[in-house]
């Protein structure tokens, strides 16, 4: 799958000062599609010319990762925005343990499924959805990954949205992205939030329908990361250096064209990595969506891995949108030092040398501006106004 023309320059990397210093890294993975980069770099020869050699380790929750990585057994990770900054907050059941992130890993592509008994039931609008829990006070139980993960976070947006109150009006649990199908099959949960393949899977295998996408919540959102302890960077910044390189090589490959995200789709699809039917994968990976029912369609907003650099930065107003939602949703009591916190974690020195070392443009400005489905404007400004600016939360609750 290599482009074999590419990188033999950088082999100066290795033998000089930047050699790293920490050639076997150890790399914590979920079986999910947008664990792709990892996959494709630590076994298609992306690595070696920098220096490394890739190890993979498929987690089987995302609190397992997280414990591996502060335990030092994972030097970095395929890993959740937000569980990088409730680590860094200390929220989310450890305590505060200074944390990086290297680089975004991908945008968009997660989805929100509802149950095939919900579909039966005509539940297959916002509108039904919102009769049933706000008018007739049904009391549905819907699953997403991790306590401060994005799947999380993109369904109480999405709920707040609608009017639902995603802490009062519905029941919520964290159940791995992989056994969310079988849970919809056992009858355990009425919809969940998590990333592919598990939303086209409970489609293909009859179990509900896909009532919304993460990226129709906010289009090009952040959402896996590289992720590192701020000790791992400390004491190998350039292994951490040629690491980004060598996934920013891989994310660039795998959104060239739409062989190569074919091959990726099937490489993925192995029993080692995400571990499921090539049929579940390949369809949102190249971007064509269909929901279970009646509908299909082209997204404008697929998953992607590179996005000619913009996928990848590090910006700072990604990391604070995640802490503006903490606050929100009673996860934090206070507001913390967002802007501090955030030039903390985000390693933009370090990207920046390895991306601009490819090629890569790397945008001068610090924040982003997006608008999500509400209207609602986001450009990193005034993060606290913005936390506060919102009729459902839970301030009170911290």
């Amino acid at each position: 799958m290599t482009d074999s023309s590419a990188n033999l320059h950088h082999l100066a990397w290795v033998a000089g000062s930047d050699a790293p210093e920490k050639s076997v890294l150890n790399l914590g993975f979920m079986a999910l599609s947008d664990a792709a980069s990892l996959i494709v770099a630590a076994t298609q020869g992306f690595a070696q010319p920098y220096g490394l050699t890739l190890n993979l380790q498929r987690q089987s929750s995302w609190a397992q990762l997280r414990d591996r990585l502060l335990g030092g057994e994972l030097d970095a990770v395929h890993g959740l925005y937000g569980l990088i900054y409730g680590v860094q907050l200390g929220i989310g059941g450890v305590p505060a343990t200074d944390m990086a992130v290297l680089m975004g890993l991908c945008q968009n592509g997660q989805a929100i499924n509802l149950s095939a008994a919900l579909q039966r039931d005509g539940v297959t609008t916002t509108e039904a959805l919102q009769r049933l829990v706000l008018e007739q006070r049904t009391r549905l139980t819907l699953a997403h990954t991790f306590p401060t993960g994005t799947h999380a976070l993109w369904l109480y947006y999405w709920l707040a949205s609608l009017g639902i109150h995603p802490l009062r009006d519905v029941d919520t649990l964290v159940i791995p992205p992989a056994q969310m199908v079988e849970h919809l099959r056992a009858g355990r949960i009425d919809g969940f939030c998590a990333g592919g393949p598990w939303g086209a899977l409970a489609i293909d295998e009859g179990m509900g329908f896909t009532l919304s996408t993460s990226q129709a919540i906010w289009p090009d959102h952040p959402e896996k990361v590289l992720g590192a302890t701020r000790a791992f960077v400390e004491e190998y910044p350039n292994a951490a250096r040629a690491l980004i390189m060598s996934l920013l090589d891989a994310s660039r490959f795998i959104d060239a064209n739409e062989e190569n995200r074919r091959g990726t789709a099937s490489l993925i699809s192995g029993s080692d990595y995400v571990d499921a039917p090539l049929s579940s994968i390949e369809p949102r990976l190249l971007g064509y969506y269909q929901d279970g029912l009646g509908h299909a369609w082209k997204d404008a907003h697929p998953l992607r891995f590179h996005g000619d650099g913009q996928a990848n930065q590090p910006w700072l107003s990604d990391g604070l949108w995640f802490m503006t939602q903490f606050r929100r949703w009673g996860l934090l009591r206070d507001d913390p030092d967002y802007l501090g916190v955030a030039r903390q974690v985000q390693q933009r020195t370090l990207y920046r040398e390895a991306a601009e070392a490819l090629g890569i443009a790397v945008a001068d400005a610090e924040m982003r501006t997006s608008t999500l489905l509400d209207g609602r404007v986001w450009n990193g400004n005034d993060p606290a106004g913005y936390a506060r600016s919102f009729a459902l939360h839970a301030l009170g609750d911290a």
